[in-house]
């Protein structure tokens, strides 16, 4: 995750070989955990300023596709430039959104709205949802934070917002019949929302202790998030295979009658009618 820069992504892809069955579901949920710190460190590495860093990403990677004589030197140059390509957009995204943030309408309007941590946590899951970022969303709210937009409180649970945003996407697009295709993100979902609502009420508390010991808000926002995710992952990793169980007991796998790919519609004794074998041919195809 720390390399992708999205846990979005490497749910979507663990989610996959879990229904696979390449991965069972016990260390992929681990690896779930894992992507979640992960996503931290990147934030962790945004709250310093580390401009320098996309266009290193981007001159290697340029040098390396461009004289590159084996496809393995030039692919890790393809990798190269995207990563820096991704960091720069992080970076762009952060400064398109700081003039916006420092006018007095705006100010006014997200001092209004995010007063409730129960509506921070709903609106910065629904942006992070939206964006399929979590990493995008925190870095805005640590700009929002440094800026003073958004008080210590409310940038907490924003960040609690994105973390709950982001574990949503796998759940969404983890398609098919098959409801044990969805053990897997509504593992992560569950494991999230249990260490949102553990932290929740004591973010007051939360801030003001972690709020000594941080540099700036910014640095406050990264911190949380990082702790959060530690946290979770010493809480949940000798939990894992009681929480695969019951995520195969709630969500079951699709009986050998029930195969999705299975035609539905074809029947073999209607070949002889071929006006009523093309019209089921027809309803199989839709």
């Amino acid at each position: 995750t720390a390399a992708l820069q999205s846990s979005t992504a490497v749910g979507l892809m663990a989610a996959v070989f879990t229904a696979e069955g390449a991965v069972a579901l016990a260390p992929a949920l681990g690896l779930m955990l894992g992507a979640g710190v992960g996503s931290a460190l990147i934030v962790q590495l945004f709250s310093f300023d580390i401009g320098f860093v996309f266009p290193l990403f981007i001159f290697t990677g340029l040098i390396a596709f461009r004289v590159g004589q084996g496809s393995r030197t030039r692919d890790l140059g393809r990798v190269g430039i995207g990563l820096g390509i991704m960091l720069l957009a992080l970076k762009l995204l952060v400064e398109t959104a700081n003039p916006g943030a420092a006018s007095p309408a705006m100010r006014d309007l997200l001092a209004q709205v995010t007063g409730d941590p129960v509506f921070d946590i709903l609106l910065a899951a629904l942006a992070a949802w939206a964006a399929h970022s979590s990493v995008a969303i925190l870095l805005v709210i640590m700009s929002l934070a440094s800026s003073g937009v958004v008080g210590p409180e409310a940038s907490l649970a924003l960040v609690l917002g994105a973390n709950l945003g982001s574990a949503i996407n796998p759940v969404l697009e983890t398609g098919g019949q098959d409801r044990s295709r969805l053990r897997l993100p509504i593992g992560a979902l569950v494991m999230r929302l249990v260490g949102i609502i553990a932290a929740a009420p004591f973010l007051p508390l939360i801030a003001a202790r972690m709020g000594a010991y941080s540099a700036g808000p910014e640095h406050l926002a990264a911190n949380f998030h990082l702790a959060f995710h530690l946290a979770l992952s010493l809480v949940f990793l000798p939990l894992l295979s009681p929480v695969a169980k019951l995520a195969e007991r709630y969500l079951p796998a699709a009986r050998a009658g029930e195969d999705p790919k299975a035609p539905r519609h074809l029947d073999r004794a209607l070949l002889a009618a071929p006006p009523l074998a093309l019209a089921n041919a027809a309803r199989e195809t839709l």
